[in-house]
């Protein structure tokens, strides 16, 4: 029984996992926007399956998840065709938040989410374009990642901007989200963790004041666990003009993707996707071209800021989950202050991590950590660690 409506209606496929492998008894779940042999992808809308037949093979992700010997027990509810972060869906229901179940659980990776955080699987796979994992991880008090931009192998799953789209995982503990990330990065984790920490003050201060104080501790431990501590601006030009850029190559991409689509299906929509497809139908050449010349700087910053051996931090959200079924008028500015802490995930293609531990009013915030590319399985390594020293 799904109490957590975290489920896609009828989809709890039960497939077994091989024996013996590295992941054997272990559980997950899978975001509705990756292929699972001989069950639907409906990708959170009603009108996708008409255009897109079951799938006759599973996604990489999956196969190999399931090689490791995990057993899928469900496909999961997410923002429709993924283009959104509340995880409100108009078709499928919303998700329950489990650690706080007035608000929203984030999305679009939402009913996976929920799926691990109320104790239904032991991990869970979403998607990552603008924050679709890190954003639930965060609302929901899991680990979360957003692996570096091509680490995972994407075959098998909905495209949305493939510049920018990722597939990552959620879990309760480090332990667990370490072993899936061993299985799907093939390779161990690291025995030396970084040693230069750096806190993205831009980032920080954008965050509602509970939200510092909260994390304020957990900073001191990563801090003391990292050793070498240093204050930086993560975008100097801006956070919301970062946040502009990958808003526009996204959005164009997302309109590319879509576009054929929508001309053969005419499909249904909730309001404030069909809206955003407007909008990134009349983005210009001109706007895409500044956005990519601000691609290129923000590269450049990561590559500067972040050699080998040096881990950012900042806020993963700014603040903890809103409050469900809050009115249209309500959402748009949230949504775009969340975005404001994740974009540079879209246009640097780095690896992040939602360390979870922190709870503003008893709703879940996070801390992230970001590292250079290729850094995930260090990422997991300082999970790992921090878990342990908050133990």
């Amino acid at each position: 029984m799904d109490d957590l409506n975290a489920f896609v209606a009828g989809e709890r496929c039960a497939i077994s996992g091989a024996s013996g492998g590295k992941l054997s008894g272990l559980t997950f779940a899978v975001k509705d926007l990756i292929d699972v042999a001989g069950w639907p992808t409906g990708g959170g809308n009603p009108d996708w399956l008409r255009a897109n037949p079951v799938p006759a093979r599973h996604a990489w992700v999956v196969q190999t998840l399931l090689t490791a010997g995990a057993s899928v027990i469900g496909k999961t509810i997410t923002d429709e065709v993924s283009l959104g972060i509340l995880g409100e869906n108009a078709h499928d229901g919303t998700p329950l938040n489990p650690k706080a179940p007035d608000r929203v659980p984030g999305g679009s990776s939402s009913g996976s989410a929920s799926a691990v955080a109320g104790g239904l699987c032991d991990f869970a796979l979403g998607t990552d374009s603008g924050g679709s994992v890190r954003v639930p991880a965060s609302f929901c008090g899991l680990y979360g990642i957003r692996p570096t931009h091509g680490r995972i192998d994407f075959s098998g799953i909905t495209v949305q901007a493939p510049s920018a789209d990722t597939c990552g995982w959620f879990a309760r503990d480090a332990a667990t989200f370490a072993r899936v990330g061993e299985v799907l990065c093939n390779a161990a984790l690291p025995t030396r963790l970084p040693t230069r920490l750096l806190v993205a003050t831009d980032a920080w201060g954008f965050a509602d004041e509970a939200v510092q104080i909260a994390l304020t501790p957990m900073l001191a431990r990563l801090s003391t666990l990292i050793g070498t501590r240093e204050d930086v601006l993560l975008a100097p030009q801006g956070l919301s003009v970062w946040q502009r850029a990958q808003r526009v190559l996204q959005g164009s991409e997302s309109w590319k993707t879509f576009e054929p689509w929508l001309d053969v299906y005419n499909p249904r929509f909730a309001f404030s996707v069909a809206r955003n497809l407007v909008m990134a139908s009349m983005l210009t050449d001109a706007e895409r071209s500044a956005a990519a010349l601000m691609r290129a700087e923000a590269w450049a910053r990561m590559r500067q800021l972040l050699p080998d051996g040096t881990i950012l931090c900042l806020p993963t959200t700014p603040f903890p989950a809103p409050r469900r079924g809050l009115r249209n008028s309500e959402l748009g500015f949230l949504r775009e202050r969340i975005s404001c802490l994740t974009s540079h995930g879209g246009l640097t293609g780095v690896p992040q991590l939602n360390l979870p531990g922190a709870s503003v009013d008893g709703a879940p915030v996070g801390l992230s950590i970001v590292g250079p590319h290729g850094s995930d399985l260090t990422l997991m390594a300082v999970a790992l660690a921090f878990e342990g020293a908050s133990a």
